[in-house]
């Protein structure tokens, strides 16, 4: 059982950057997947970046690369989302999730098995 807590949310102006961070608990972190989604207002939730365990691969969205970082501290059992270049459009509330692929990821929500509660993003124009 791998339990995720998000955290780093707030208010942000366009242009400005925040860093994201998912803690896991459980000793068998470093063989799930991370993903990174989002769910704006309105809108469905939507994958942004993933992370296979260690030496797994990462991938991005589009409307992401080059704007956000996904990395993940093994020892800290910590997975980061840096986010720079922010935009209005990247305003929602921000979930990670853990699968069960030690390293492979994907950037849809099929397959993961365990859900944070989620932190807030808000960007102003």
């Amino acid at each position: 059982q791998v339990q995720l807590v998000e955290s780093g949310g707030g208010l942000v102006q366009a242009g400005g950057s925040l860093r994201l961070s998912c803690a896991a608990s459980g000793r068998t972190f470093s063989s799930y997947a991370i993903g990174w989604f989002r769910q704006a207002p309105g809108k469905e939730r939507e994958g942004l970046a993933c992370s296979g365990g260690i030496g797994g691969i990462k991938q991005y969205v589009d409307s992401v690369t080059g704007r956000f970082t996904i990395s993940r501290d093994h020892t800290k059992n910590t997975v980061y989302l840096e986010m720079s270049t922010l935009r209005p459009e990247d305003t929602g509330v921000y979930y990670c999730a853990a699968g069960p692929w030690a390293q492979y990821c994907a950037v849809v929500s099929v397959g993961y098995e365990h859900w944070g509660q989620g932190t807030q993003v808000t960007v102003s124009s």
